[in-house]
């Protein structure tokens, strides 16, 4: 069985402690696992801040290759990485290959954009009595950042904290989920190969509660970049003081369906939206709401279309879904959906449960404030709700704390536009799921889904501080 270590300053360091890494889909065990102490993360800060020195003296071109050579080794490699996925996340083989060329399209992204760190001329003749002055601004890394990433998508959500942070300047220090620590450690390995500076990048695994307030509020720490749950990421914005911060939390997806849309070219994009990963996907289709005129039709193919996958091993090629992370996230569900159905719910298919998997899941006759609806499931459970008008529509998805991705099907342009004015939400996506997401677009929540913007350009922007620099042109 795989023994882990921690990397700090360049050298795999041992720990007294560790933990046992167990399948999520048969529960056999995969690694040992170092769990760092909070000297650990002490050490890995300073390291950090002491790196910064000279790492931040680099230039745009130096960095952008570094992260190139990123991207040319982990295009060799990657089979081996959506195994790693298959093994400690429980992700099927095909969605995890997927995931690694996202995240090889993630490190591209931020070699290119660290030759894109502009700023811009101020017209300093715009005020009285100042023509002879110029003015301009730049932007210039911040330091240590502190990025604390989840289970989901342990290669892509690492490369959307590492690759903007290196791209600009900064160090940085990872700590991954306690379930999928192994795909962050072989990103040490392979960005060592690429030629970071020792320091650079310092990981530490273990337990976020002992972690994370060394990891938020150590005096050296100049940006926290989180991804998780809402509890949590509220918790460490009270914390966090003055330091940036970027927070990208929770979220229970919502797409409208219009009457003018052909029925039969979206079901099966619907039914992987709501599905991919057992529904754990910050962005994953979670409510539904289908124009009464079309719903009977919808939910039939939905439902038909949902019977078809198939549930099993992650790493068969032809399994849809597989486990969930961990079999406490599956009797929370059971007793979620065993709630809506005591308050009226109807299953139309799904809700068969093992230890470790549930199957796909459609609700129906479902209430807005039935924890299915209103909270975030992270699961596989969709719920299919008609609806009268469009206002009405927008509404049911606005009655939500929580506003990350929303989408609508429609024909009408104007109804479109109407849609991306008033839903909630920090995307709008038409014609197509709000589980869509590319990695070069802005992409964070409003409400109680976040703070700040991803993206490589956007992250980039939370990732350094402006600049502004004034010259006297005359004595």
């Amino acid at each position: 069985m795989k023994e882990t270590k921690l990397w700090i300053n360049g050298k795999w360091i041992e720990t007294e402690n560790s933990y046992t890494l167990t399948s999520p889909y048969n529960g056999e065990p995969i690694a040992n696992v170092a769990k760092a102490s909070v000297s650990d993360v002490e050490k890995a800060i300073e390291g950090a801040h002491e790196a910064f020195q000279s790492f931040k003296k680099t230039t745009a071109y130096e960095r952008a290759e570094i992260l190139y050579k990123v991207v040319e080794i982990m295009r060799g490699r990657k089979q081996e990485f959506a195994e790693i996925l298959a093994k400690e996340a429980g992700k099927p083989i095909a969605a995890g290959l997927a995931e690694i060329d996202r995240t090889i399209a993630t490190y591209q992204f931020s070699a290119e954009a660290a030759k894109q760190a502009t700023g811009e001329t101020v017209p300093m003749d715009a005020a009285p009595g100042t023509k002879d002055r110029i003015g301009f601004t730049k932007r210039v890394p911040l330091g240590v950042v502190s990025a604390i990433t989840p289970f989901n998508f342990p290669f892509n959500l690492v490369a959307h904290k590492l690759g903007p942070a290196v791209a600009v300047g900064n160090t940085v220090v990872l700590k991954p989920a306690t379930q999928t620590p192994l795909s962050s450690l072989v990103m040490a390995e392979i960005f060592k190969e690429a030629g970071l500076p020792d320091g650079v990048l310092q990981i530490v695994t273990g337990s976020g509660s002992e972690l994370s307030d060394t990891l938020v509020t150590h005096p050296l720490v100049k940006k926290v970049t989180f991804t998780g749950s809402v509890p949590v990421g509220l918790k460490i914005k009270e914390k966090v003081g003055l330091r940036k911060i970027t927070l990208e939390l929770g979220s229970n997806a919502a797409l409208i369906i219009e009457p003018s849309t052909p029925i039969d070219k979206i079901v099966a994009r619907c039914v992987g939206g709501a599905f991919g990963f057992s529904g754990q996907v910050c962005i994953s289709l979670q409510r539904v709401y289908v124009h009464e005129s079309i719903y009977d039709q919808f939910a039939e193919r939905f439902v038909e279309e949902t019977k078809k996958l198939k549930v099993g091993d992650p790493l068969d090629p032809s399994t849809d879904v597989s486990a969930m992370i961990h079999p406490k996230e599956v009797e929370r569900m059971k007793q979620w959906i065993e709630e809506a159905k005591g308050q009226g719910a109807q299953v139309a298919t799904g809700a068969e449960f093992t230890e470790r998997w549930m199957s796909p899941t459609v609700m129906t006759n479902v209430k807005p404030d039935m924890k299915i609806v209103c909270l975030e499931t992270f699961a596989p459970v969709v719920s299919l709700v008609p609806y009268k008008t469009l206002d009405e529509a927008i509404d049911l998805v606005n009655a939500s704390d929580l506003g990350l991705n929303a989408g609508i099907y429609t024909n009408v342009l104007t109804d479109a536009l109407k849609a991306a004015d008033e839903i909630e939400a920090g995307a709008i996506v038409i014609n197509d799921i709000p589980t869509f997401r590319i990695d070069n677009m802005p992409y964070g929540g409003v409400k109680n889904s976040g703070y700040g913007r991803e993206g490589i350009k956007y992250a980039l922007q939370e990732m350094t501080d402006l600049k502004f620099i004034t010259i006297k042109t005359t004595y």
